[in-house]
C-alpha cells in the first residue's frame, strides 16, 4: 500500500500532456489524494471544464499510481472550485518560461478585472515588454499565440484565469 506521501511523489512525476515541462500537480489540477486500503482517490480539477487533455490526464494518473501498486485508482472529477493560473506555483511558472511559454500573472479571482484588451506580456525569451498577440488561443484555449517585438520569436502565454 502506498502512503499518501508517495502517491504525491508518483503525481508530481506525471507530465502535463499539453505541457510536458510540468507536472499534473505543479499545475494545481490535482486537488486531493486520500489513499485507502483498498486503492487511492484522486480529485482532479480541469483547467477548462471542456479540456480535451482531462481523459489523457486521469488515464495518466491511474496508469501511473497502478504501476507502484497503488490497488484501485479512482479519479474524480471536480468543476467547483474552478481551477486557476493562482494554482500554479512560483517554480512550475518558472518551468514554463524556461520552456518557452510566458507564465500567467495573478488571476485576481473574485475581484473585478479592469478590460484590458493587450495585456502586457513579457517575452520568455528574452525577456522584452515589447510584444504583441497574434491571436487569442494558441495551441490550447488556455494559452494564447504572442510574438516579440525584440527577438522576433513567437511564444504562447498561458492566460491568467
Amino acid at each position: 500500500m502506498l502512503t499518501s506521501a508517495q502517491a504525491w511523489d508518483i503525481l508530481g512525476r506525471v507530465p502535463d500532456p499539453e505541457i510536458p515541462a510540468i507536472s499534473v500537480t505543479e499545475l494545481g489540477i490535482v486537488r486531493d489524494v486520500q489513499v485507502a486500503a483498498d486503492g487511492v482517490d484522486v480529485v482532479v480539477t480541469p483547467t477548462y471544464s471542456g479540456c480535451p487533455a482531462t481523459e489523457v490526464i486521469e488515464r495518466s494518473i491511474r496508469e501511473a499510481l497502478s504501476a507502484a501498486g497503488a490497488g484501485e485508482v479512482r479519479v474524480t472529477t471536480q468543476l467547483a472550485p474552478a481551477w486557476t493560473t493562482d494554482w500554479i506555483g512560483p517554480e512550475a511558472q518558472e518551468k514554463l518560461r524556461a520552456y518557452g511559454i510566458a507564465p500567467p500573472g495573478p488571476s485576481r479571482a473574485g475581484d473585478v478585472q479592469p478590460l484590458q484588451f493587450m495585456p502586457r506580456v513579457a517575452c520568455p525569451r528574452c525577456g522584452s515588454a515589447e510584444t504583441e498577440r497574434l491571436s487569442q488561443f494558441g495551441a490550447t484555449a488556455c494559452k494564447a499565440l504572442y510574438r516579440c517585438r525584440s527577438c522576433r520569436e513567437p511564444f504562447e502565454f498561458f492566460k491568467p484565469l
